[in-house]
């Protein structure tokens, strides 16, 4: 699965502008960008992938272009997507990205495999 370079150097842009160390990974078929070891956003074909506080996840799908992750088929509590419209104001994507910013602190870290 490909995913979209333009968003991926927007997202690199955002990152670096507010000084966040981040590391990128190929990882579910598109980009995702580790922030503390922690998955925080990423690309899935055209769409981002951001992780927030599940606390706000029902305020922020009533925002423009956000839906659910069903990556699995089955919702994905804390994950959702953003789609194209929803990111195509640099004002928008940054927002989107601070809402991940903001409950990476918070999230678990995935078990590393031995």
């Amino acid at each position: 699965m490909a995913y979209d370079i333009h968003l991926a150097d927007r997202i690199g842009q955002v990152l670096n502008a507010k000084k966040i160390p981040f590391e990128e990974k190929k990882m579910m078929g598109g980009l995702c960008y580790m922030v503390d070891d922690k998955m925080c956003v990423g690309i899935i074909n055209d769409s981002l992938m951001i992780r927030i506080d599940p606390e706000i996840q029902d305020e922020l799908l009533q925002k423009s272009g956000c839906r659910i992750m069903d990556f699995t088929k089955r919702p994905m509590k804390g994950f959702l997507y953003v789609d194209p419209v929803g990111t195509d104001m640099d004002e928008d994507l940054e927002n989107w990205i601070q809402y991940a910013l903001d409950f990476n602190p918070k999230a678990k870290s995935s078990k590393k495999k031995k």
